[in-house]
Parts: C-alpha cells; sequence; structure tokens
C-alpha cells in the first residue's frame, strides 16, 4: 500500500490536528466496542516499540486492507492515547480506510501535467463509466448492502509525467489512458475480479 499521503514514520508523541480533535470525542464512542481477538492480536502485532500512531495506523492497512475501527480501542491502550486522539488521526489522513476497500482501486494523477493533457475530462468519464465519485467515501450503510466495486482516488504524481494521463488500477501502473483505454482496462480488471472469486479451490 503507497503512503503518499501520511509519513509513517512521524517522531514524537502523537499530534492530534485541532480540526479532528474538536470533532472526535463524541464519534470516538461508536469505536469503543471490544475488539475481538483478532482484531486485538492484530494490533498487538504492530505496536512495536518506538513505532509512531501513524506508523501502526499504516502496518495494520497495510496487512488487511483498512484499519478496522473496533482496533480504536486496543490502541488507545496500548499506546496511553484516548480513543479520541486514535479516532482523530485515524479519520483526519483520507489515506486511512475504515470500511474493506472495493474490489478495485483506481488512482488517477491530478497533477499539472496529467491536468494538462486532459486528465480531468478522463475523470469525468470514468466517474459516469463507474457510478462512483473520488474521494469519497461510501456510507456504511450502503458498504454493507452494496459494496462499492471501484474506488477513486486522486493522487498527485505517478511520475509519468511525459505519459500522461496516467493512472494506477489495483497498483498496476498505465500510461497515455485514454477514455478508450479506460474502458478496455475497466472490463479486463472486472474479469479478473471475478475470475478470482468464482475460482473453485483447489481440492
Amino acid at each position: 500500500m503507497a503512503q503518499s499521503d501520511v509519513s509513517a514514520a512521524a517522531p514524537g508523541p502523537v499530534s492530534v490536528p485541532a480540526s479532528a480533535a474538536s470533532a472526535t470525542s463524541a464519534a470516538a464512542s461508536a469505536s469503543a466496542a471490544p475488539a475481538s481477538p483478532s482484531l486485538t492480536a492484530l494490533v498487538q502485532r504492530h505496536l512495536l516499540p518506538g513505532r509512531s500512531l501513524l506508523a501502526v495506523l499504516h502496518a495494520i492497512q497495510d496487512e488487511t486492507g483498512f484499519v478496522p475501527p473496533e482496533t480504536v480501542a486496543p490502541l488507545a491502550q496500548g499506546m496511553n492515547l484516548s480513543r479520541a486522539e486514535v479516532h482523530g488521526v485515524l479519520t483526519y489522513y483520507h489515506h486511512f480506510r475504515t470500511q474493506p476497500p472495493p474490489a478495485l482501486t483506481l488512482q488517477l494523477c491530478r497533477a499539472e501535467a496529467c491536468r494538462s493533457m486532459g486528465t480531468e475530462a478522463l475523470a469525468v468519464h470514468i466517474e459516469a463509466c463507474t457510478g462512483e465519485r473520488f474521494d469519497t467515501q461510501p456510507e456504511t450503510s450502503r458498504t454493507a448492502r452494496h459494496p462499492p466495486t471501484v474506488g477513486l482516488e486522486s493522487v498527485y504524481c505517478l511520475g509519468q509525467c511525459a505519459l500522461s494521463p496516467a493512472l494506477t488500477l489495483n497498483g498496476t501502473l498505465h500510461a497515455k489512458v485514454t477514455p478508450q483505454k479506460f474502458d478496455a482496462l475497466l472490463a479486463l480488471a472486472h474479469q479478473q475480479v471475478l475470475s478470482t472469486v468464482t475460482k473453485p479451490d483447489n481440492p
């Protein structure tokens, strides 16, 4: 999992942004339910000496694909923080997910080089094709009933400025992406996901 949005080696004690801390005390109570033994073990695996809260959150998401809200309480206890502090950091940074990720995650570069080559028109096409919106968190109730097939994320440089527009689809980099090329990539990715889901287990 890329760590482009947040530094995973933030030194010293955690510092909760004021805009996050002021709004999280009540919300953190939703994460106060006891964690299952498996989630407690997950937290303990990553509570290494000297690790910052950001580094632990990154490690949990790298392992599971998201940070379960039920890990807030054991994280707070293990790092001698309040639940509001942990919840504030978890929800302040858009990099962290609190729900399982979609089957497909698309990251579209929206930096200047790509914008000059039509990435915003491509973004409109992508949203129309997928029915999703960039950089939005689906509501928990909707996620439970109808999990999104594709998650759309904006990033700001994939190192392909000379080959823009550029995007990644489940971590695979694609350059010089046109609407037609995107349609083909999306269709192939859906086929791959479907084949993985329907593939019978080996006896």
